[in-house]
């Protein structure tokens, strides 16, 4: 039998102490690269003729309280379906955790990419051209996303404490339904409404909180993400990819504190800064600069408290979102197979069957819940209604509720269940691609993971 001095082992038995008591530590890393498509790639509606403001995939690694977690915001148009389950996989591998700690999430501006595996995939089985998006670039994106959230894994910082607050952002968000006497959809105030009639409308249901979530290492800041609910368009199809005012919001506010600065979008399927912005160009930073404010102004008014791991987890809800009644794959075939066709057309009807195949075959979507002390951030999918995001804070208003959708983008837009009996583009057989009872099923989950 081998025998060590004395001194060797005590060594050793300090070494596996200081290991697990650094696995115990709460750390948090930081990643950024670059996603700005190249020229004359394909962006959600038109070729790409330059980059205006890069773009950005950026987020954090959370580290000492199990598996890692990562959380993750790109600012493309939609990640969906396959896209979007390779995006998290390869996510999940380069830092040896499950794909349900990781969340993926876009901010949806539309002078920006997509990506859709499914598509791919789809049309190379039906021997048609390509979808709107470019596959080698997408998967270029994800490979140094990988590589950029396995550095951050290994340059983590120690984190002690968390900052919570909030700022209600002024002349950014209204709704885009406006109802009639009988509560249907009258008129749609998009993005950019240039009807001052509509755009004079009551602002409607929103949330005009945007909710921060910063951490400390001491007195030292760490990272900081932010979450506001809205339609991140104020003019697009310039062919120039730009990350419009939410992004220009978060890198001034980066750029002023020096701090790693992760922005997500909240449930704002129904919502649009339509009132305040008749697409002129000159709206972009004026936007830009209210929500830059509302940053600054949750930094300015949050509550400090101490952060341990023990006070940080991950959960995930599983859901079966219901399919809407009109997807029909024979029809979504003739329409990709249609000489006429476009590529955004042949994009837009794989998408949908991929979408189906998936219902059919009982492939759930994972609602995520990060808990930080007395916080919850949900973590959703599609461009779901506001009503989702203010119903979770009603359920719990003795905790800090946050919320970021656009996860997986397959649904479309997310109604609630009387929305799809009162019309309007959102809930279009054109723009969602589940059924009115889908509200069950998310409440279901928020319920669940709230408790």
């Amino acid at each position: 039998m081998r025998t060590f001095p004395i001194p060797f082992v005590l060594l050793l038995v300090g070494a596996l102490a200081s290991a697990q008591a650094d696995e115990r530590q709460l750390r948090i890393g930081t990643f950024d690269v670059d996603a700005s498509p190249p020229v004359g790639s394909l962006m959600a509606y038109d070729p790409v003729q330059g980059v205006q403001t890069p773009l950005s995939c950026r987020g954090i690694v959370i580290l000492g309280s199990g598996n890692p977690i990562v959380l993750c915001a790109v600012d493309w148009i939609g990640i969906g379906n396959e896209g979007h389950r390779f995006f998290r996989e390869k996510l999940a591998e380069a830092i040896s955790t499950t794909p349900d700690r990781v969340a993926v999430h876009t901010l949806h501006q539309h002078d920006a990419p997509r990506c859709d595996f499914s598509v791919e995939r789809i049309l190379q089985d039906e021997k048609l051209p390509g979808g709107q998006f470019d596959p080698h670039f997408a998967r270029t994106v994800i490979h140094n996303a990988t590589q950029a959230v396995r550095k951050a894994m290994t340059q983590a910082h120690p984190v002690d404490r968390l900052g919570l607050g909030s700022a209600v952002v002024e002349k950014v968000a209204s709704n885009r339904r406006i109802p009639g006497p009988d509560g249907n959809v009258i008129h749609t105030r998009y993005t950019a409404t240039r009807d001052p009639k509509i755009r004079d409308m009551p602002v409607g249901i929103i949330d005009p909180q945007l909710k921060l979530i910063a951490f400390f290492h001491g007195e030292q800041p760490v990272a900081v993400l932010t979450y506001y609910a809205t339609h991140p368009q104020s003019y697009y199809r310039t062919g120039l990819a730009n990350p419009d005012f939410p992004g220009l919001a978060r890198n001034a506010r980066q750029s002023e504190t020096g701090v790693p600065h992760i922005h997500f979008n909240g449930a704002g399927g129904n919502i649009g800064a339509g009132k305040w912005n008749d697409g002129s160009p000159e709206n972009r930073q004026i936007l830009a600069d209210r929500v830059a404010d509302g940053m600054r102004r949750a930094w300015e008014q949050q509550m400090m408290s101490p952060l341990s791991a023990a006070e940080v987890s991950w959960q995930s809800e599983p859901v079966l979102l219901p399919p809407a009644t009109h997807l029909n794959e024979e029809k979504l075939l003739e329409a990709m197979h249609a000489p006429a066709a476009t590529p955004l057309q042949r994009h837009s009807a794989a998408s949908r069957i991929a979408w189906l195949r998936r219902c059919q075959a009982g492939d759930s979507i994972d609602i995520g819940c990060l808990t930080l002390r007395n916080a919850r951030i949900l973590h959703m999918p599609g461009e779901l209604f506001v009503e989702y995001q203010l119903q979770a804070q009603q359920l719990r208003p003795d905790l800090f509720v946050a919320m970021a959708a656009y996860g997986d983008y397959a649904p479309g837009y997310i109604g609630t269940e009387i929305a799809y009996s009162q019309g309007g583009y959102e809930t279009s057989d054109r723009a969602s691609a589940v059924a009115p009872t889908v509200e069950r099923e998310l409440l279901r989950a928020i319920r669940k993971l709230l408790d």
